[in-house]
């Protein structure tokens, strides 16, 4: 939906029309706007016409129905991927895309392989939101987390991003409260610095998955721009400014990064209170296998010891292919 035109078409209408239409929108959560029976028929005709709502897409759900991934098309045909999460806790998050592909390449990551198309629009990303939302109200249950943790860097589409959080988190809209919104990032610094500035309460992630710049440049060649070093200064400041807890994110790579001298280094780093650690068991792509369960609690308990929080993350989606980008590669290759 063109959200710049949708403006445009309620400007012309009287001021009750817009709360109506994002109650619609973000709280009935229709599908298709005949089903705004509050709007006269003429103007639900034009806003089907001209600012559609139906989302296509393709649904995988997990054997243990924890997991449920979704693979959507864009008006231009490009695909991208957004999953929910269901936990033990009755949470419901969701992990949603901010670009189609990625410019990064990592090379553990499956959205790498896709090369970079472009960055998503507001409701481009709204909508992996709204499909769950959906989704999930028929079970009278709703979205309660929302982490861009998907395809794509978050701060390389940093304006798009808060753009989408500010729509989901207004109260005429979908008013999920800021702290249940967390940006995952490879450690843009710029974009570090930026959300530090933010009124906004979000949680703040880092992709960090090795303790030195040696390996972490082999995995992730970004930290050619964005040492580890540079990276913790700008988490340092933004600790400093904004009192919130940052996440560092541990893929768990067999034989890789997952020895004890890594957990040793790994705890150096993280010792500051306001870090924890959480490890990730990784979703296999290809080059790389998952760290057995007997090596990550190995490597969680020296966390432990060492005085670092450490969290560790269920596997989610492994027998729908949950890792991001490869139901959209699969895609791809297949068409």
């Amino acid at each position: 939906m063109d959200l710049k035109h949708f403006q445009e078409i309620f400007n012309n209408e009287p001021s009750y029309r817009l709360k109506q239409a994002q109650k619609g929108l973000f709280q009935d959560l229709i599908n298709s706007w005949k089903e705004a029976t509050v709007f006269p028929l003429d103007l639900r005709e034009k806003l089907d016409k001209e600012c559609p709502i139906a989302i296509s897409a393709k649904k995988f759900t997990a054997q243990d129905q924890k997991t449920v991934k979704a693979l959507i098309t864009l008006d231009d045909g490009l695909k991208i991927e957004a999953v929910l999460m269901k936990h033990a806790d009755h949470r419901n998050t969701v992990c949603v895309s901010s670009q189609v592909g990625c410019a990064l390449s990592c090379s553990f990551c499956a959205t790498g392989k896709l090369g970079f198309k472009r960055n998503l629009q507001v409701w481009e990303i709204v909508e992996q939101v709204l499909f769950f939302a959906r989704y999930l109200k028929k079970a009278g249950e709703r979205v309660t987390n929302i982490v861009f943790m998907g395809m794509g860097e978050p701060f390389l589409n940093y304006d798009n991003v808060i753009g989408a959080i500010m729509i989901l988190n207004a109260k005429d809209c979908y008013n999920l409260g800021a702290r249940h919104f967390s940006i995952s990032t490879v450690g843009v610094v710029e974009g570090i610095e930026k959300l530090s500035k933010e009124k906004l309460q979000i949680n703040l992630a880092i992709s960090l998955h090795a303790p030195d710049n040696q390996l972490r440049s082999k995995l992730m060649g970004i930290n050619n721009k964005y040492p580890i070093e540079d990276v913790l200064k700008s988490v340092s400041s933004y600790v400093k400014k904004t009192k919130r807890r940052v996440m560092l994110e541990y893929i768990m790579i067999k034989g890789v990064n997952d020895s004890e001298k890594h957990a040793h280094a790994l705890a150096k780093l993280a010792r500051n209170p306001l870090y924890f650690v959480n490890l990730i068991t990784y979703n296999e792509t290809g080059m790389f296998k998952p760290s057995v369960p007997a090596q990550i609690k190995m490597f969680k308990k020296i966390l432990e010891q060492e005085r670092v929080a450490v969290t560790q993350r269920y596997r989610f989606g492994e027998n729908i292919k949950g890792a991001c980008g490869q139901l959209a590669l699969d895609d791809e290759i297949d068409s």
